[in-house]
């Protein structure tokens, strides 16, 4: 059986992402994701799949072996919903007056203002983003990456931190369309208001209903009768299987499982800091809950002596808790980073463990929870063989401050984050 150390093993065969294709991790504390934590467990992983895992599980002959005595291995880490590896997409430069006068505002629904349903995530992913590398530094693998500009933004895609590619990072393409209500045209366009945006997302989904209609109708009999237009905005509607849909308060909530309901579409919710009040609408209505780890708080330049509504307060103190609640009331819910910097992300985690949240349900948050959210879950998510050897390995427990990331594995290949900086003394 070949032997290294962990640092060995680096010098000897690792060189920025290279990995033999039988890794094990023996000895090590390990939180599969699905179930409690084990003891002196070993992971096996084999040509960039997890192969076993567990107390008595044998290291193979042809293993490259690392001590995990003093190490915590978790699934590797999801962000939920993110923008990571999507550059900030720019309003172009307009041309001048004479050589391009100005488009009339949107009319109305059939203008389709503020829609980009047809564009896909991992066809606008770029590998070397700075943003990628930042994450795997904090310990994630995975993120579910959406385009986020407009009404009908685009459709998400669940993407591995590491590749040459995006052909190589994608694990899952189209996991939903990505809505926001918060656009409301400009001047006098369609739609000025939040009543108008959702009056468009619901004309919207009977457009798509009445064009699935009419293609199935025409391809059941083509000979005589005239085809249907394409439209590439309801293609892109028709092709996601599920829509997330903006709710950060419980009115909020309520009022995205109604419409959810109405469109006879599988939603997910995001936002959800005032998820402590509405653990049981959510419960009843079976929709997850994608939890914002950009917790509520005072605006930094606001005015110290100016006195803030009892529901922002309220809203501010108890946000944090909202995951032990939605947890306790077994409704599902994953966390996704909101703009935080990667680096804050588990002390943001670690705030919600701190208002009552299990570590375990704050590790399934991060991992499978996410996984079945998105419809991944069968190829990732957990430490279980047969899944993609996506894997966060720490020097202890993950969401204690002092705790640093010591390897992350993603397709089976072995990355080192690289040592925080030292601020230079004066």
């Amino acid at each position: 059986m070949i032997r290294f150390t962990a640092a060995g093993l680096i010098i000897a065969c690792l060189a920025a992402g290279e990995v033999p294709g039988v890794l094990a991790i023996r000895g090590a504390r390990v939180y599969p994701g699905n179930g409690p934590a084990i003891d002196k467990g070993t992971v096996v992983v084999r040509n960039g799949l997890i192969e076993a895992v567990g107390t008595g599980v044998a290291v193979p002959a042809d293993a490259w072996v690392i001590d995990g005595a003093m190490l915590t291995v978790y699934p590797g880490l999801i962000d939920g919903l993110s923008t990571w590896g999507i550059p900030t997409r720019t309003t172009p430069t307009p041309a001048p007056p004479a050589l391009a006068p100005a488009a009339p505002p949107a009319r109305g629904p059939e203008d389709r203002p503020s829609t980009t349903s047809w564009i896909h995530a991992q066809d606008q992913v770029q590998p070397n983003d700075r943003s990628v590398t930042e994450a795997r530094n904090s310990g994630y693998t995975m993120a579910v990456t959406f385009p986020t500009a407009g009404i009908f933004a685009g459709q998400g895609a669940a993407l591995n931190l590491a590749g040459e590619k995006p052909g190589q990072m994608t694990v899952a393409g189209s996991t939903g369309m990505y809505i926001s209500t918060g656009v409301r045209g400009t001047g006098t366009g369609f739609p000025g208001s939040l009543m108008g945006v959702i009056a468009y997302i619901r004309q919207v989904y009977i457009d798509a209903d009445h064009y699935a209609a009419a293609k199935q109708t025409y391809q059941a009999g083509a000979r005589g009768m005239r085809r249907p237009d394409y439209d590439r905005a309801l293609e892109g509607v028709l092709e996601s299987p599920r829509i997330l849909l903006p709710a950060s308060r419980r009115v909020e909530m309520e009022r995205m499982i109604r419409l959810s309901a109405d469109l006879k579409r599988k939603a997910v919710l995001y936002g959800g800091h005032e998820g402590f009040r509405a653990a049981e609408v959510l419960k009843a209505s079976g929709v997850p809950l994608l939890v914002s780890l950009r917790w509520p708080e005072r605006a930094r330049d606001s005015d110290p002596d100016q006195k803030e509504p009892l529901r922002a307060l309220e809203v501010r103190e108890g946000a944090a808790s909202t995951p032990a609640v939605l947890a306790k009331q077994g409704v599902k819910f994953a966390f996704y980073s909101a703009g935080v910097e990667p680096p804050e992300l588990r002390r943001a985690v670690k705030k919600a463990i701190d208002a009552g949240l299990s570590v375990e349900d704050a590790v399934r948050a991060l991992s499978l929870n996410a996984a079945e959210i998105h419809g991944f879950a069968d190829r990732a998510g957990s430490i279980e063989p047969g899944k993609i050897a996506n894997l966060t390995i720490a020097d202890g427990d993950l969401f204690q401050d002092r705790t640093r990331i010591k390897y992350v594995i993603i397709d089976g290949v072995k990355y080192e984050p690289a040592a925080p900086r030292q601020e230079a003394t004066p």
